[in-house]
């Protein structure tokens, strides 16, 4: 009898080979495609998140509606800005409701703490702040202004700015709204205390890119009652 003496090696052929090495080199390259498109898509976000105009838009409504907040009702003041002089925002019509714009706004509000004794004097009906905050603009730039009040930001009835106080450059780039970047809403001449700001911040980069600020801070402090 003849005996069958071929012996069956394992193994993997060359072409069984090359259709391996083909199939894993093109799962690498998908999964290289699916991390650079996965890294490329959080980097998108992450710049749209923290892009400057963003942040400028962020810093301008947390600081604009702090300062509204802790200010005196009674003792605020729109301003149309002329120049270097700041003229006080008055009604235009007879309206008994109308609804004003300005291109600054001055707050003025207590720093200081109401303490045994009063040393600060604070319980006097005469003292409506010991501080101010003075929003207007520097040509695009939205910028405010810190001091003691009184002598205040601008002098009584307007005039030209105090410039002895700090100035913080709150963005760049602003656009005020074309009735006025600030406004409140008047009843027989006088302010109910709700501020409105209505800007349009522009990126420098891409001049197409801009975002619309618009928010509003009620005044909650009332002194003198």
């Amino acid at each position: 009898m003849m005996q069958n003496n071929r012996k069956f090696h394992s193994g993997l052929t060359l072409i069984e080979m090359v259709v391996t090495m083909t199939i894993a080199t093109f799962l690498v390259l998908v999964v290289g495609v699916l991390l650079v498109s996965g890294q490329h898509c959080w980097q998108q976000t992450y710049n749209s998140a923290h892009k400057q105009i963003k942040q400028d838009a962020q810093a301008v409504m947390i600081r604009f509606g702090s300062m509204g907040r802790k200010a005196n009702r009674l003792n605020y003041v729109l301003y149309n800005v002329g120049g270097s002089t700041f003229t006080p925002a008055a009604p235009h019509t007879h309206n008994p409701e109308e609804v004003v714009y300005g291109n600054a706004v001055e707050f003025r509000y207590w720093d200081k703490e109401l303490q045994a004794g009063d040393p600060y004097n604070l319980m006097d009906v005469t003292k409506t702040a010991t501080a101010y905050a003075l929003f207007y603009f520097d040509g695009k730039k939205l910028k405010v202004d810190y001091g003691a009040y009184p002598p205040g930001g601008v002098p009584s009835g307007g005039g030209q700015r105090n410039a002895s106080g700090v100035t913080t450059i709150l963005a760049d780039n602003v656009t005020p709204d074309p009735n006025g970047a600030f406004s409140h809403t008047t009843v027989s001449g006088v302010g109910q205390g709700s501020v409105r700001i209505n800007v349009t911040i522009t990126d420098a980069e891409h001049p197409t890119d801009s975002i619309k600020v618009m928010t509003a801070t009620m005044m909650r402090n009332i002194w003198p009652r």
